[in-house]
């Protein structure tokens, strides 16, 4: 289970604000990529939902009731997907970083907003920089490890979720209210029959073998 050592240790050295930075949607083949910033107040630590953990093992009901917590609490974030046409142009891994670097600006400028201190330390999911302008400590297996990349990593998700199935109402040939943009084979099945929407990543390998097929 994920713990508050992390921000802690900081924050016994920092006067700044430590937050927590994860994305979702990194390996559809449809649909956006997100990103979420958290913010977990230090005067709110001993509030958190016990069962914070790492989103990926979290059953979707145990999922969203963890997201109204942490939204509805003295935290702060931000979240901000990224489309798939602008995935096409600037690949997966620029998407994603974008994604997280907006997120990143827009919940400094909302705890600024807030009269709460400046970021002095974001905690990054997995083991590449970003390159968010701001402090930063990656940390492997992070929404494992830290509290608030947990935190970002149910924002993301559930966010990013609830984003295909909207896309699924106009679209329901793909499934997406079940499969997420994954590449499922209903999903496969569903590009045979129908073809491509705008909302598929052709810059995607099984994409791109359907359009040259």
């Amino acid at each position: 289970m994920p713990d508050l050592k992390l921000e802690k240790r900081h924050l016994a050295a920092s006067s700044g604000a430590v937050i927590g930075i994860d994305e979702a949607g990194r390996g559809p083949w449809a649909g956006p990529v997100t990103a979420a910033a958290f913010w977990i107040n230090p005067n709110c630590f001993d509030q958190l939902p016990p069962e914070l953990d790492d989103s990926k093992k979290l059953s979707p009901a145990k999922r969203a009731l963890i997201f109204a917590a942490l939204t509805g609490g003295e935290h702060a974030f931000s979240v901000v997907s990224i489309a798939a046409a602008e995935i096409d142009q600037i690949g997966i891994n620029g998407a994603t970083f974008l994604a997280m670097r907006q997120a990143a600006k827009e919940l400094q400028a909302l705890l600024i907003s807030r009269r709460n201190a400046a970021i002095s330390l974001c905690l990054v999911d997995g083991n590449i920089d970003p390159d968010l302008g701001m402090p930063i400590k990656t940390v492997i297996k992070g929404d494992t490890v830290s509290c608030s990349i947990a935190a970002a990593s149910i924002i993301a998700k559930e966010t990013r979720d609830n984003l295909m199935r909207d896309l699924a109402r106009d679209h329901a040939v793909y499934g997406w209210n079940r499969n997420m943009g994954y590449g499922t084979k209903s999903h496969s099945d569903a590009l045979q029959a129908h073809g491509i929407s705008e909302h598929h990543r052709r810059c995607f390998a099984p994409i791109k073998r359907f359009l040259q097929s």
